[in-house]
């Protein structure tokens, strides 16, 4: 079949945070209190570490201090056990739609496995809707770079060319640039200008006529 950039596509590959669920602005509240208390003087960190893993933002900016990394982590794992998971609008339909082509479907995502056991509590149905989920205990490296995208791929046995990825932070669009797939940017976490320079498409929801398009070529 045909599609854009007369390509063949297989495979849909998302981001958790801001792609499938509406939680950017609570991961950015709660790490804009996390720098506020400890970098006051560097305004707008909370946005620059998206895209990394836990453990990448505590090597980086806590290094010096294992009790506060501590701190933070059992505070973010309260934090995170109340969090509401919310789809974004349109994503449902959207998968369902996928599937009922028997496109392939994977989640790529730098949260750790005690995360994603919230989520699963919240979405008994999570599992279900996803070929492979592959979480930060699945890569080394996180994003910008591209294993955890290429990593996608392989577990789903489609060629990096033939997928299509999600995502709404820099690093991410970055990783998946990187991967040399095609790649769609939420304008959920950043504004439209901010990403649509990495961005093959920019789109506010599932509930673009861009997705409807897309859907018409699977």
């Amino acid at each position: 079949m045909q599609t854009i950039e007369n390509k063949q596509y297989k495979a849909f590959l998302f981001d958790l945070d801001g792609v499938i669920f509406d939680t950017e602005p609570q991961y950015t509240d709660f790490w804009g209190e996390v720098f506020r208390t400890y970098y006051p003087n560097h305004k707008g960190l909370e946005l620059e570490i998206k895209g990394q893993t836990l453990t990448q933002i505590l090597t980086t900016y806590f290094a010096d201090s294992e009790t506060i990394q501590r701190d933070i982590v059992a505070h973010l794992n309260a934090f995170e056990k109340t969090m509401d998971f919310s789809y974004l609008s349109g994503f449902l339909e959207f998968i369902k739609a996928l599937h009922a082509k028997s496109v392939k479907t994977a989640v790529v995502t730098s949260s750790n496995v005690p995360k994603m056991n919230n989520v699963y509590r919240q979405h008994p149905e999570f599992k279900a809707l996803f070929n492979a989920i592959l979480t930060s205990e699945d890569f080394t490296r996180s994003k910008p770079a591209p294993d955890c995208y290429l990593s996608a791929a392989g577990r789903l046995d489609v060629p990096a060319s033939q997928c299509i990825g999600f995502e709404d932070s820099i690093n991410g669009l970055k990783s998946l640039n990187a991967a040399g797939i095609f790649s769609v940017g939420l304008v959920t976490t950043l504004s439209k200008e901010a990403i649509e320079g990495l961005a093959h498409v920019t789109i506010n929801n599932y509930n673009d006529k861009w997705i409807h398009k897309i859907l018409q070529y699977i």
